[in-house]
């Protein structure tokens, strides 16, 4: 149930942006959702930047929990190749974005941003949140000499596969792993 939970928080993570720019684009500050006195003489962009720093504040606790994950290794010889990944998800990342200017209210956000969480949750695949760079974190694709493809998430600079020697990597689900050394 741990790594369901943790999963969860990795893909609110990972799509919470796209409510932040709808959010922004529609002025909708904090006093929009809490009309008290002192949120009213409040400038607007410090709701903005708290909007901003709330997903950087949850990715450090993901980051935090990931400790909690079950255990694997990669042992010396089990990569076959390594590629960095962190350009090729980007320009999709940034889809997001996109989608968020063109949602013009919150019932279209809430229908468009439910279908996102569940496809991402369910994809199994990736985790890919861009905060994860600000923490100094690669997004890399590695390939087993069994030919898995997985999704590695570390702040090592890998750039060949003889060098991936993991003791302890952070399983969070069977195709994405996250070292933290």
């Amino acid at each position: 149930m741990g790594n369901i939970a943790f999963r969860l928080l990795l893909t609110f993570n990972a799509t919470s942006l796209l409510v932040i720019i709808f959010c922004i684009q529609n002025n909708f500050s904090v006093k929009y959702f809490y009309p008290h006195p002192v949120t009213v003489g409040m400038p607007d962009y410090l709701s903005y930047l708290a909007y901003t720093i709330a997903p950087v504040l949850l990715t450090w606790l993901s980051l935090a929990l990931s400790s909690f994950l079950g255990k694997d290794e990669f042992k010396e010889g089990e990569t076959e190749t390594i590629e960095h990944a962190n350009n090729s998800f980007l320009p999709s990342y940034l889809g997001y974005f996109f989608v968020a200017l063109s949602i013009s209210d919150w019932q279209a956000l809430i229908f468009v941003y439910g279908i996102l969480f569940v496809f991402t949750f369910l994809s199994q695949a990736l985790y890919f949140n861009p905060i994860f760079l600000l923490f100094g974190y690669e997004f890399y694709n590695v390939k087993t000499q069994s030919g898995t493809t997985i999704f590695l998430i570390s702040r090592e600079r890998y750039k060949k596969p003889s060098t991936v020697i993991i003791p302890v990597a952070r399983r969070i689900n069977d195709y994405t792993f996250i070292e933290r050394r």
